[in-house]
């Protein structure tokens, strides 16, 4: 058997290649939208993709099962309850894909979506009677199990789902062998639920010892924790859930289309008319100078999670961009479905050279800096609702960055405004976001709440301050 992890940091994804290597017939499971590593890896060791599997639709990024149809010709294999508009083949218990010797035999376990699935990875070399592996999906993750409150599953509830994934777990999934590891579409960082590791694999016998949602507990205790704390999950997913349902285009077609150059003045047209400006840029030389009006969210962060959370996805959109990571940049919004590009503005912000009135800068500033701004000083703290819990400035007002543009009439009038998040990375987003809507007087804290604490700057720490006043330490 040749059995290949593919790790998509950017969104905690993982994806799976199987093969049979007598046969060379391989499967590719949860797959990425921009395939060209799964084809690359097949022509490497002479494989035929002829399977691709989706475990559930997923909701943080558009799948590639599309794509591999198109290109290989692949067939496109759902959970049984999975409806969708391309031709599909439905799996039930005890369905088999066989590739040769290797095998996979699917499991149903909704959950997390109603369609959820798990895969048996069986290879004689290894076992003729238990599995080598289990392919979760979002089921069960590492340290995890799969959210049911996502909401992206039409037609059915959180408690609905919650019922099914504890049946899912308790009558399927911990009736298999210890010994068989676990592999989830998913790891630390994403938002399908709040406790992921960053280990690649377990097993299930190491899960069952010290997977929080695994421990013995009624069913109605199982439903409030594993609901309980969850982090807010992107405006996107639904988008991204209903349209790995549709018959799409490709990722090679939506790039074609994309990859259009912009000249400066076509960019300022569109701009007038509604579409949306993304500078992908690091945040220090967004600050530096950019195109007024521009939204920066920068390509070396969460930028595929955020471009999703702070974009409307039925707008056009012009990419600014460095000019190596152009394309990059394009692609990883198509990695969410977001193909309303309609191209990138040529020679960057080198077109900007002689156009000075339409240029824009941020102003950023240190944390020991701050306490020594003059008049009235307003923090705003963009992070989520936990990261603000565990410490903070004190007297800071809290805006989560997803709702900073309906929110903004809670922040005060000041001379100073100073914007921060953990590190800078978000901050900057809500500082390019807050002069699109004409704010004035703001600074972006550099290294955020991380550069605060290392300056001994006083904070409320919940955690570590009892919820008074103290000096937090990084």
């Amino acid at each position: 058997m040749y059995f290949q992890r593919y790790y998509l940091e950017c969104l905690s994804h993982a994806s799976y290649m199987v093969a049979d290597e007598k046969t060379k017939v391989a499967a590719v499971i949860d797959p990425q939208r921009d395939i060209g590593i799964y084809l690359e890896d097949a022509k490497e060791h002479g494989f035929e993709i002829k399977h691709v599997i989706l475990t559930h639709f997923h909701a943080d990024f558009v799948a590639g099962h599309i794509e591999l149809r198109d290109r290989v010709g692949a067939t496109i294999y759902l959970g049984a309850k999975g409806e969708a508009e391309f031709d599909h083949v439905k799996l039930a218990d005890g369905d088999r894909i066989t590739l040769g010797d290797v095998y996979f035999s699917a499991l149903e376990t909704p959950g997390h979506t109603p369609e959820g699935l798990t895969l048996l990875v069986f290879d004689p070399t290894y076992s003729t009677e238990e599995p080598y592996a289990a392919l979760t999906g979002d089921t069960l993750f590492i340290g995890d199990v799969g959210r049911p409150d996502l909401l992206a599953s039409v037609g059915a509830t959180a408690d609905e789902l919650g019922n099914m994934l504890y049946d899912s777990l308790h009558e399927k999934l911990l009736k298999l062998p210890d010994s068989v590891r676990i592999y989830p579409a998913h790891g630390a960082g994403s938002l399908c639920g709040k406790a992921l590791s960053s280990e690649p694999f377990s097993t299930l016998g190491e899960q069952r010892k010290y997977n929080y949602a695994l421990q013995p507990m009624s069913r109605e205790d199982f439903l409030k924790i594993v609901t309980a704390e969850q982090p807010e999950a992107p405006s996107y997913f639904v988008h991204d859930a209903i349209l790995n349902r549709k018959d799409r285009a490709s990722l090679d077609e939506s790039m074609k289309d994309s990859m259009q150059q912009l000249e400066l003045e076509k960019v300022l047209e569109m701009q007038q008319s509604g579409a949306q400006i993304v500078d992908t840029r690091d945040p220090a030389d967004f600050a530096g100078a950019h195109l007024r009006g521009a939204l920066n969210i920068g390509i070396d962060g969460k930028y595929a999670t955020w471009a999703g959370s702070m974009l409307a996805k039925d707008r056009p959109i012009v990419v600014i961009a460095e000019d190596d990571r152009v394309e990059e940049s394009i692609m990883r919004l198509g990695r969410i479905g977001f193909d309303l590009v309609s191209g990138y503005l040529k020679d960057g912000m080198d077109s900007l050279t002689d156009r000075s009135d339409l240029i824009a800068t941020t102003s950023r500033i240190t944390a020991p800096a701050v306490g020594e701004l003059s008049g009235k000083v307003v923090i705003v703290d963009v992070r989520g609702d936990k990261e603000y819990e565990n410490g903070h400035i004190e007297d800071s007002v809290h805006i989560p960055l997803p709702h900073l543009a309906e929110r903004t009439a809670e922040i005060p009038a000041a001379d100073h405004v100073v914007v921060h998040c953990a590190g800078g990375y978000r901050s900057s987003i809500a500082v390019s976001l807050l002069q699109q809507m004409g704010k004035n007087n703001l600074l972006d804290l550099v290294g955020g709440f991380k550069a605060w604490q290392a300056s001994q700057l006083p904070a409320v720490g919940s955690s570590s301050c009892g919820g008074e006043t103290c000096s937090t330490k990084s």
